[in-house]
């Protein structure tokens, strides 16, 4: 894709409406989430992640409300990369709405070495409520899934970080209001949190444009996928090799870092390649003026992005980290029937209106 811009047009299908229009399709899909898993943004429809969205700043505005919606509920987190949000606020999220949770390192062993994974799932069905898993290859966490009778959830892998990025879309809906419409923009690798960014953009109805370095694209069954997806919703999906091209007129960017865990001796090969797809100062001023940034950290400062723009005005990076726990805990109670509407008078949008250059 030597600076050739591909874009991917929506169908000429009647779009979905997007979002939950009553109390009953509330209930109806919350009912239908209980019991199941969350591997892949691709396992929701476009009700589904409006209504996990819609609890999530629910939570967030009346926490008081759901302390005991998970009460004698128990969470297992098996995690073999190292973190802190993941971590901290699925073990917060779990124990602030009534349930607990257990943290187990196999970081030195990863799961399915010391024991079949079949055989772990049969034994956690026993003790726990649900599992949520941070692993370097997605076949254990489909292996897992389909194993144990209990919700999985996909807590990072390879191919895809699905809480993240509805954290993430909580956070735009937080600062603009409706994400539908909106021209989102990711820089960078196209690795896991881009491919759940490109789902969960599509079943938003978002316009969404990734650009990465030759060779560094989004995987084609992601593409394919997020442009079925988008074609239901209005959105749109855009691949290029032009990062500053991407960024213009955006309303957000998006970056993350460029060598992922398990990648660190690609760390030399990858710096000169992905140094012009830098979001600085000099790229987010071809975005809107109130495009928001955002990363899902850690950040290496000075490489994928500058300090000026990471500690800027336009950053939202620490409200995405703190809207991790918020996402979570919805998440959690929908999955484990701990989910209920309460209506709320939240001030979406309320940060930061979009504006449009002239």
């Amino acid at each position: 894709m030597d600076n050739k811009t591909i874009v991917m047009p929506k169908s000429e299908t009647q779009k979905l409406t997007l979002g939950i229009q009553s109390d009953t399709s509330f209930t109806e899909t919350a009912k239908g989430l209980n019991g199941r898993d969350l591997v892949s943004i691709a396992d929701l429809t476009v009700n589904e992640i409006a209504a996990i969205l819609e609890l999530a700043h629910a939570v967030k505005a009346s926490p008081q409300d759901f302390r005991h919606g998970l009460d004698a509920k128990q969470m297992v987190l098996f995690f073999e990369k190292a973190s802190l949000r993941t971590r901290l606020t699925f073990e917060v999220a779990m124990k602030g709405a009534g349930g607990g949770a257990t943290f187990v390192d196999q970081t030195a062993s990863p799961l399915g070495e010391r024991e079949s994974i079949p055989d772990v799932a049969r034994n956690l069905e026993r003790w726990m409520d649900i599992i949520v898993l941070r692993t370097y290859s997605h076949e254990t966490i489909t292996e897992m899934a389909a194993s144990a009778k209990i919700p999985v959830i996909n807590a990072l892998s390879d191919l895809e970080h699905p809480c993240q990025a509805i954290a993430d879309f909580m956070t735009l809906e937080e600062r603009f209001g409706t994400v539908e419409g909106l021209k989102f923009t990711y820089v960078g690798d196209g690795n896991n949190v881009c491919h759940s960014l490109m789902l969960a953009g599509a079943l938003l109805g978002v316009h969404m444009t990734i650009a990465t370095p030759k060779n560094f694209q989004p995987k084609l069954e992601f593409v394919h996928k997020a442009i079925e997806l988008a074609e239901n919703t209005g959105g749109t999906i855009t691949l290029t090799s032009d990062p500053i091209k991407a960024a213009t007129d955006a309303d957000a960017i998006y970056t993350d870092v460029c060598t992922s865990m398990g990648q660190e001796h690609e760390a030399a090969k990858r710096a000169p390649i992905f140094a012009p797809f830098q979001v600085n100062e000099e790229m987010m001023k071809h975005a809107q003026p109130s495009a928001a940034f955002m990363h899902c950290l850690p950040a290496h400062r000075g490489a994928e992005v500058t300090d000026a723009v990471l500690d800027g005005p336009q950053s939202v990076v620490f409200d995405q980290a703190e809207n991790r726990l918020h996402a979570q805990k919805a998440i959690c109670l929908m999955l484990l029937g701990g989910a209920k509407r309460i209506p709320t008078h939240r001030n979406k949008g309320g940060l930061q209106p979009r504006s449009t250059k002239r």
